[in-house]
């Protein structure tokens, strides 16, 4: 087949792989797995806390490294890959972006909610005073029609990203929505297009593709898929697909297949898969601001999110109810208990970016 445009690659199994991992990376598996990436000449990676700057916290969940340690042990690894960090405002501070570039990044993503590109301003006038590229990460993108993601897209780009990406958090979209939006963003803006999708719904490479067929042209993976909810598109799979649709991308896919096995046999606890919790996400879509507010609170109280998120499917339901079955939720724990146990649950809440 012959040869398309050229299509770059973010890998996020240092940032977004941490999820799954409760944000417990260590040094050497750090410096292993950027390393593999770097022979396979990935030109971007990621790591810091799963969250971003400045996430590890009690709320979030503590990491066993800091970002700042992470990064530079990152940075000993690596000669050529430009390294990124992720940084949610609110989150992580100006302090905490100075810090990283101190410490080597190149790249930061500001990721907002898909409403709210305000936000992100003074992030990207920061990074550019400090030299280093911006990128507009539009989360849950799947919660704006076209016209509201074109509108927040054209205000972010008035900030002076290198990149805007289209974020589908939740795995909420299919292959006909990415290639709407996509393709309406492309049509109309100047900048670069990005896209980073998720698996809850099985599409993750095929949604990448189609952003990439509209006109993306630097597209998100982790490697073996390991990433929040059902996982990302596998890193070594969308460089296969991408090379065999004559889509350049200068990536050592050989490189990257040892790179995979190597993440199956040392660091992923379990296969990466599409449970019920991230299922119902990927089918009710996200609406409103509660999954990151009530909803991971759930699990101090033994409640699985999961079985909240499931009965919504079942009920037939949509994510708007999904307070009040919360609240249904608690009453019959405290109704059967002396007083609501504060606890730490596993997998307590859905995680999104």
């Amino acid at each position: 087949m012959g040869s398309k445009r050229f299509i770059q690659i973010l890998d996020a199994t240092l940032r977004d792989g941490s999820h799954p991992l409760r944000h417990q990376y260590d040094a050497g598996t750090l410096s292993r797995i950027a390393s593999y990436l770097e022979r396979a000449n990935v030109p971007y990676l990621e790591v810091c806390h799963g969250d971003g700057l400045g996430g590890s916290s009690l709320h979030f969940g503590k990491s066993r490294l800091t970002d700042e340690v992470a990064i530079s042990t990152v940075k000993a690894a690596v000669q050529q890959v430009n390294i990124a960090a992720l940084l949610l405002p609110g989150v992580g501070r100006l302090t905490d972006l100075e810090q990283a570039v101190q410490m080597g990044i190149g790249t930061i993503r500001i990721a907002t909610l898909a409403s709210e590109a305000d936000l992100a301003h003074r992030y990207i006038k920061k990074a550019a005073d400090l030299g280093i590229e911006a990128f507009g990460f539009l989360m849950l993108s799947s919660t704006c029609s076209p016209e509201q993601l074109l509108e927040q897209a054209r205000k972010l780009e008035a900030f002076g990203p290198n990149v805007i990406y289209i974020v589908d958090s939740a795995g909420a979209m299919a292959m006909d929505e990415v290639r709407t939006k996509v393709s309406l963003l492309r049509r109309y803006l100047s900048v670069r297009i990005g896209f980073h999708g998720h698996n809850n719904l099985g599409l993750a490479v095929g949604n990448t593709l189609a952003a990439v067929e509209e006109g993306a042209d630097l597209v998100d993976g982790c490697l073996a898929g390991f990433g929040a909810g059902a996982g990302n598109a596998p890193t070594e799979v969308l460089a296969a697909v991408l090379h065999k649709m004559g889509y350049e991308t200068g990536a050592n896919a050989g490189i990257l297949l040892q790179a995979a096995d190597d993440m199956w046999k040392h660091v992923m606890p379990a296969p990466q898969f599409i449970e019920r919790g991230a299922l119902a996400l990927g089918t009710l879509g996200i609406r409103g601001s509660s999954l990151f507010t009530t909803l991971p609170l759930l699990g101090k109280y033994g409640i699985d999110v999961r079985d909240i998120l499931s009965q919504l499917v079942t009920k037939g339901s949509d994510i708007r109810s999904i307070e009040a079955l919360a609240d249904e939720y608690l009453i019959k724990q405290s109704n059967g208990l002396p007083g609501v146990r504060s606890r730490e649950t596993k997998e307590s809440g859905p995680h999104f970016h």
